[in-house]
């Protein structure tokens, strides 16, 4: 069976040392040197749904065939991922975007957790090394640091933005919302009607 083949280098930093084969699909340290260490959470708009109910985790990749394979590897591999996606250009010289959207819940950040630790297997990085960019601040990867400033229900992120806003609002002199908040027997009523 013929594989397709593709050059790549091998230095994040150095694009001038020499490249090495990367068969289509992913095996074992394909990705060194061709992603850095960082997630950026909620950067970007889900396609998949309202951003109250989908986490978007966005990597930047060196290479459009390495974006597209690891794109295809999330796909596959998780069937927490919603939707796995590549920049259909680059978002500056070489590199690329690769985004994945899950749902909005209390698993996201063991899942995450399980897929930086699988990343392990195809870059030179362990979970350790990663770290998290959240409203444009750098942090420390750690499912602890996750859960404690990305909101993991679509209603912690509704009384987030929501309560932003009304303070963008009171400032304005405009008129606040009302944070929708579901009682015990609203919450009852969905959850035996299935929807929660």
């Amino acid at each position: 069976m013929k594989t397709k083949q593709m050059q790549h280098n091998n230095n994040f930093s150095n694009p001038q040392q020499s490249p090495q084969q990367l068969n289509e699909g992913l095996g074992y340290k394909d990705l060194e040197g061709i992603m850095k260490p960082t997630i950026h959470i909620d950067e970007f708009s889900s396609k998949m749904g309202e951003d109250s109910d989908v986490i978007v985790v966005s990597f930047f990749v060196r290479d459009r065939q390495a974006a597209k394979d690891l794109t295809s590897w999330f796909e596959k591999g998780y069937d927490f991922v919603l939707d796995a996606d590549t920049s259909p250009g680059e978002i500056k010289p070489n590199r690329y975007l690769v985004y994945l959207e899950m749902r909005r819940r209390n698993a996201a950040p063991k899942q995450i957790e399980e897929i930086l630790d699988d990343l392990g297997t195809l870059t030179e990085y362990e979970s350790s090394d990663w770290v998290m960019v959240y409203k444009k601040k750098r942090h420390d990867w750690s499912p602890e640091t996750f859960a404690e400033l990305v909101p993991l229900t679509p209603n912690e992120y509704r009384e987030r933005t929501e309560g932003d806003l009304n303070e963008m609002r009171v400032a304005a002199g405009i008129t606040t919302k009302n944070i929708y908040q579901r009682d015990a027997g609203m919450r009852a009523i969905q959850a035996a009607a299935g929807i929660l």
